[in-house]
């Protein structure tokens, strides 16, 4: 082991984070009442189905070895089986988990270029909180989130860096050089708008579509321009934690101080939208595992399988935790978390029958629900995102494949 290497409890000893210390509602600022939030939790290989899915469904379900590590919350979750979008392209579909659509189908149908519901919900919020969203996850995730533009958000897998931008104001000088910086884009993006306009009128209906794209992403860069010199000026809430050290790895042992960051987030109301990813591979320290992707092929081979369950363990413990955070800090029944990923069985590299799982909301939650196995009558998951963007408050009809809300289970 070398001279480089943190042993994971003495530094989370050494920074005194918030799974040290007690929650102190006092010293927080609180967020709006009936503000609602929204939070995404996804990794790139999915459960293991045997281990994930109960065997029975409706509220009294046995807890599958998967869910056992948050069946003290299972009566404020609801498991899905049989649901998912009808990807089929194994690793290239796993970005579809939250847009409804893989990339390839872009072209066809998908005005929005993939947005993944928590943009959307972003777009929702505007700037109403200093972060439309936050995202963040280990290594370099999962390519799990897309704004309307088509562009892949990378995940923030530094914890110091995380709590900088939550708790940390910039000195002035570092603000005006930020400022400097903001007019600057502006100025380029209003040439950019201006120089596109003399254009339309000389394209043909393939080239003014195009345009038409290009000019969304310029709006939607100008949004988030606008969002940040709002609030460029204005202090950051007081951190109820000590500030974090860096430390110079990005290991899956990193979830726990990710998460309660997030949720400091959400209970300071710093944003409304977080998403946490995990990816094809991480490292450990802890675990004692082989590594996450080639155990996703196991063969049902018993060893590899009983480190693979040790991974999935793991990761379920920690978002019991934070679901324990969020009801802790009395945000959680305004909060409705998503967990799934967007491949099913990483063995086979499989898209379809995805593990989903919803919790929180202040929603009446169905246990274990099983939707239609049938092809003819089998519901699409982006009936679910698309109910749970209506729960969030944005007004559409449609998103990804829809073909209505999710009519066996009220979001309200």
């Amino acid at each position: 082991m070398n001279s480089n290497f943190i042993d994971r409890r003495s530094f989370l000893q050494g920074v005194g984070v918030a799974l040290a210390l007690p929650w102190l509602e006092s010293s927080m600022m609180a967020a709006p009442a009936k503000t609602k939030r929204l939070v995404c939790f996804g990794n790139h290989l999915g459960f293991w189905p045997e281990g994930f899915f109960p065997k029975a469904g409706g509220r009294d379900f046995k807890p599958s070895l998967t869910l056992k590590p948050i069946n003290r919350h299972r009566n404020d979750f609801t498991v899905f089986s049989n649901l998912d979008d009808g990807a089929n392209g194994g690793h290239a579909g796993v970005h579809a988990f939250l847009s409804g659509g893989i990339r390839k189908e872009i072209a066809a149908g998908f005005p929005e270029k993939n947005i993944t519901i928590d943009q959307v919900a972003a777009e929702h919020v505007g700037s109403a909180t200093r972060f439309p969203s936050i995202t963040a996850g280990i290594d370099g995730g999962t390519n799990m989130v897309w704004t309307r533009a088509g562009v892949n958000v990378p995940p923030i897998n530094n914890p110091a860096q995380l709590f900088r931008a939550l708790f940390v104001d910039q000195d002035n000088a570092s603000r005006a050089a930020q400022r400097e910086v903001l007019l600057h884009r502006s100025s380029v993006l209003d040439a950019l708008r201006e120089s596109a306009k003399t254009l339309n009128g000389k394209l043909d209906a393939s080239d003014r579509d195009k345009l038409d794209q290009y000019l969304t992403s310029v709006r939607d860069v100008e949004r988030r321009l606008q969002m940040s010199r709002e609030w460029l000026d204005k202090p950051k809430p007081k951190s109820p934690i000590k500030a974090i050290g860096e430390a110079e790895r990005q290991h899956i042992e990193e979830m726990p101080l990710l998460c309660d960051l997030l949720a400091l987030a959400l209970q300071t109301d710093s944003t409304r939208v977080t998403t946490f990813e995990v990816p094809i591979s991480f490292r450990t320290s802890e675990l004692n595992v082989g590594g996450y992707h080639s155990l996703s092929h196991h063969s049902k081979a018993a060893d590899r399988l009983g480190q693979l369950q040790k991974v999935e363990k793991y990761w379920m413990e920690q978002f019991g935790l934070f679901l324990d955070r969020l009801k802790e800090t009395k945000v959680f029944d305004d909060t409705l978390v998503v967990l799934g990923s967007g491949m099913s069985d990483g063995s086979r590299h499989s898209n379809r029958d995805l593990p989903v799982l919803l919790a929180g909301g202040g929603i009446k939650h169905e246990g274990h629900l099983i939707c239609p196995a049938e092809s003819s009558k089998r519901v699409p998951l982006s009936n679910l995102l698309l109910s749970t963007l209506q729960w969030f408050g944005c007004e559409r009809d449609r998103f990804g494949k829809s073909t209505g809300t999710f009519s066996p289970m009220q979001l309200s």
